[in-house]
């Protein structure tokens, strides 16, 4: 078919912007508008490369060699895309993905992930101790259901004034859940949305609750669940870097036990602080 004036083809150096493109859509053919209709698609695929990472940032980001991420990619275990012969991958795909492989990594699997997301981060410290405080520890967590559970959770995080749209956070706390629950099989949760929030949140934020008894919350075998750490993230590094300290915590023998025996708010807030500066110590 040929090309139509004003427009480039497949490898062309014209494209026109997407504002640029829709004022004009009123004075064109039906077959323009067609195109109207579908060019921001490829401009949009086209003109954010940076939306993809190569293999060696991936590496990188896992904390893992290159030769060992390609084979498993090569075998289908890492979610990634061929292009132009070389790999990509996409970053919320990823994390989508790590975030369910976390459930089974060893403690020494879980601080290679966790290395390698805080290797940029402006700051040393356990990402734990720096997101949770005194103000967002609750114990008792007044909820009997997964929603109050989550509408509590967000409340108690909102005690740090940094939770500038609650309305969507909960929304996509609870999209996240229906998704895929964030329960464990030993009576903990790690309520998260699926993607980070920059727009809801004034920074990022950890909350921790327990409830009098256990609710249905989505466990293995419909076991209850008590304990919930709520995860709010302006970033996807950041996000990982809690995920994968929350698990190393959550394999720390007796840790589960103590936190549950914790009878206060101060008391639980403690307990977390010191088993998380134990691991920082190691």
């Amino acid at each position: 078919m040929p090309a139509r004036p004003g427009f480039a083809g497949r490898h062309g150096a014209i494209v026109p912007s997407r504002v640029t493109v829709l004022s004009r859509a009123e004075s064109l053919d039906p077959y323009d508008r067609w195109i109207v209709r579908i060019l921001p698609l490829f401009v949009s695929d086209r003109s954010v490369p940076h939306d993809f990472i190569s293999l060696e940032e991936l590496a990188v980001q896992l904390g893992r060699d290159r030769r060992e991420v390609e084979k498993l990619v090569q075998r289908g275990r890492i979610p990634g895309h061929r292009i132009d012969g070389t790999w990509r991958f996409h970053p919320a795909e990823i994390r989508h993905w790590l975030e369910q492989e976390m459930r089974e990594y060893s403690p020494e699997e879980l601080a290679g992930v966790e290395s390698a997301q805080r290797a940029l981060s402006p700051t040393t410290e356990s990402p734990v101790t720096t997101l949770l405080a005194p103000e967002t520890v609750c114990v008792p967590l007044e909820a009997r259901t997964k929603r109050s559970v989550l509408e509590s959770l967000i409340e108690v995080a909102g005690r740090t004034w940094q939770i500038w749209e609650p309305a969507a956070v909960l929304e996509a706390c609870i999209e996240r859940e229906n998704a895929m629950s964030t329960a464990f099989d030993f009576g903990i949760a790690i309520p998260h949305p699926r993607n980070p929030l920059p727009q809801a949140l004034g920074s990022s934020i950890i909350a921790f609750g327990r409830t009098l008894s256990g609710i249905p919350f989505g466990g293995a075998k419909r076991s209850l669940t008590d304990m919930f750490f709520l995860v709010l993230c302006r970033d996807s590094r950041t996000h990982l870097a809690v995920l994968a300290r929350l698990g190393r915590l959550l394999q720390v023998e007796g840790f589960v036990d103590d936190l549950r025996a914790a009878e206060t708010s101060l008391d639980a807030y403690d307990l977390i602080c010191a088993a998380d500066q134990k691991l920082e110590d190691e």
